[in-house]
C-alpha cells in the first residue's frame, strides 16, 4: 500500500471492508475477527472517524500489539501490517478457516461497523460457511416407530440396492440416516411417503407453460413423495411434456427424445442433491415452447464459484448426495455438469445455461427449433409420447374436428364423465394430442377440444402400421 492508495481509501469513507480508528489497539481484535468472518477488509489506524488523518506514534510497539491480538483469535488470523507514512495499516486478508471468534465471541461485518453475532446469527454463518449440514441433522418431526412402516422400508431396500433381510435399525445407523436414535433429515426424506410432513418446501413442481413466458399454464403437477419417488416423477413428467421422435431403422424405429434424457435426469438429481432445504422455496422444473428450465433455491454451496462448475463437487448435501452415489444416481467426483455439457454436444442440441445468484440456480436448456428439425437425423417424425394407451387411441380417431366434452364422451360411448375424463381425456391432453379451444378457460362451458399435429401424426403412424400389418 503506498500513499496514494491510502489516500483513497481514506477518501472513500468507512465502509464494509475499511475500519477507521484514531489511536492503539482498543477493540481491534473485534475489528479483525468481524473482517475475517466476511471478505477480508483493511482497518487505518491514525485516521478520525471523520477521515482527518492524525497519524500515530511508536509504530513498532503498535504492529507488535496487533500481530498478538491477531494471534490471539480462534483460529488465529493472519495479517499484514504495515506503515504508510503516519499511519498503520492493518489488512486482514480473505481467510479459510471460518468462522473465527475473538475472546470467546464471534463477530461479523454489518456495513460499516462490526457486530457480535447472536445465536441464530451464529447458527446461520455455520451453515452458510458448510460447517453445518441440514441433511445430517436429527428430523423432530420423525417418528422411528410411527413413520417407518414395512412398505417404506422395503421400498429404501430396493431403491438403496441394499441386501435383503437387513435389521432397519442397524442398517440405517450404519448409513448413518440415523444418529442417537433419531431420524436425520435425508433419512426422513428417503424413507417417507410424503416429503413435506417433514420438509414443507422439499417437493417439486412441475409447469407446463404455453408460449414462452409464465402467462397461460396448460399443465401442473407437484410431486411430495419419498425423493428417490420425486425424481422418477419429475423424469415421467418431463418425457411425456417432450417431444419424441421415432427414427426408422432396418430393425424397426427407435425414440428420440428432443433433449438428452441422461443430462435431463442429471441436471434434475443436481437440483435435489445441492439445493438448501432450509429455504422456504422448492425445486421448480418449467417447460415453455422454447425452452426448460429446472430452478434451484440456495444459490452455490459454500465454496463453489460459478467458475468451477463442471470443476469440482462441493454438495450442500454430503449425507444425501452419498445415498445418491448408493442409488446409482449421480457420481461422486465433480462431473456431473461437464457430463451434462457433454451429453448435451454429443445428441446434437445447445448446451444448457446455468445462471448463478445468491439465492437462486437456474439450469436452462434450449428446446430444438422446430420440433426437432433442426437436428441432423433421418426421416424424423414427431411424436409426443412413448406410452400411448388403446383408450387414448379410441378418442383421437373419433376427435375429427373441433367437439364438446359430452359430444367426445356420446361419440365413444360412455355414461361415466368421471372415467371419460381421467382414462381419455386427461392423458391425452397431458401428453399433448388434443388440445382445448379456449386453454385460457379450462372450465368453460363452451370448451371444445380438437386434434393436435402431433395427434394427426400419430394417427398416421398407426394407419401406416395397420397397412403394413395387413400387407405381411
Amino acid at each position: 500500500m503506498n500513499i496514494d492508495f491510502l489516500s483513497n481509501l481514506v477518501a472513500l469513507g468507512e465502509g464494509y471492508t475499511t475500519e477507521f480508528k484514531r489511536s492503539g489497539a482498543s477493540n481491534l481484535g473485534r475489528e479483525i475477527c468481524a473482517f475475517a468472518n466476511a471478505t477480508g477488509g483493511a482497518i487505518l489506524i491514525g485516521v478520525t472517524d471523520a477521515g482527518d488523518v492524525v497519524g500515530v506514534e511508536n509504530h513498532n510497539r503498535l504492529k507488535s500489539a496487533v500481530q498478538s491480538t491477531a494471534r490471539s483469535a480462534e483460529p488465529p488470523i493472519a495479517v499484514d501490517v504495515e506503515s504508510v507514512g503516519e499511519v498503520l495499516c492493518v489488512t486482514v486478508p480473505d481467510q479459510h478457516s471460518k468462522p473465527y471468534s475473538f475472546g470467546g465471541k464471534f463477530f461479523i461485518r454489518e456495513g460499516a461497523s462490526s457486530q457480535q453475532m447472536g445465536r441464530e446469527e451464529i447458527r446461520e454463518f455455520f451453515f452458510k460457511e458448510g460447517l453445518i449440514h441440514f441433511d445430517e441433522m436429527p428430523c423432530s418431526d420423525y417418528d422411528l416407530e410411527r413413520d417407518l412402516t414395512p412398505e417404506i422400508w422395503n421400498r429404501f431396500v430396493n431403491n438403496a440396492r441394499l441386501p435383503e433381510g437387513l435389521e432397519s435399525s442397524s442398517a440405517l445407523a450404519n448409513l448413518h440416516l440415523t444418529k442417537d436414535g433419531k431420524m436425520t433429515h435425508a433419512g426422513a426424506w428417503l424413507l417417507c411417503d410424503d416429503i413435506t410432513c417433514y420438509t414443507l418446501q422439499a417437493h417439486v413442481t412441475c409447469v407446463m407453460f404455453r408460449g414462452t413466458t409464465k402467462t397461460y399454464i396448460l399443465d401442473r403437477k407437484d410431486f411430495d413423495g419419498d425423493l428417490y419417488a420425486i425424481f422418477e416423477d419429475c423424469m415421467a413428467y418431463i418425457q411425456a411434456k417432450l417431444n419424441t421422435a421415432l427414427i426408422p431403422h432396418a430393425g424397426g424405429r427407435d425414440e428420440r427424445l428432443e433433449l438428452p434424457d441422461a443430462a435431463l435426469r442429471e441436471a434434475v438429481v443436481n437440483a435435489l442433491a445441492h439445493r438448501d432445504y432450509r429455504s422456504t422455496a422448492n425445486v421448480q422444473i418449467y417447460i415453455f415452447h422454447d425452452r426448460l428450465e429446472i430452478v434451484t433455491p440456495g444459490g452455490l454451496p459454500a465454496g463453489m464459484r460459478e467458475e468451477d462448475l463442471g470443476v469440482k463437487s462441493v454438495p450442500r448435501n454430503p449425507l444425501l448426495f452419498g445415498m445418491f452415489y448408493r442409488m446409482g444416481l449421480v457420481e461422486r467426483v465433480g462431473s456431473g455438469i461437464k457430463r451434462i455439457r457433454q451429453m448435451c454436444r454429443d445428441y446434437g442440441v445447445d448446451e444448457p445455461v446455468f445462471e448463478i445468484s445468491e439465492t437462486w440456480v437456474t439450469t436452462k436448456f434450449k428446446r430444438p427449433d422446430e420440433q426437432l428439425g433442426d437436428q441432423s437425423t433421418p426421416q424424423v417424425t414427431p411424436q409426443v409420447t412413448p406410452q400411448v394407451t388403446p383408450q387414448v387411441i379410441r378418442l383421437l380417431k373419433v376427435c375429427d374436428r373441433e367437439l364438446l366434452r359430452e359430444e367426445l364422451q356420446q361419440r365413444i360411448g360412455l355414461a361415466d364423465r368421471k372415467n371419460f375424463h381421467s382414462v381419455y381425456l386427461r392423458p391425452a391432453l397431458d401428453a399433448g394430442l388434443v388440445e382445448m379451444t379456449i386453454p385460457d378457460k379450462p372450465r368453460s362451458s363452451k370448451q371444445k377440444y380438437r386434434i393436435t399435429a402431433n395427434g394427426e401424426t400419430l394417427l398416421e403412424i398407426l394407419r401406416a402400421d395397420e397397412i403394413a400389418g395387413d400387407e405381411q
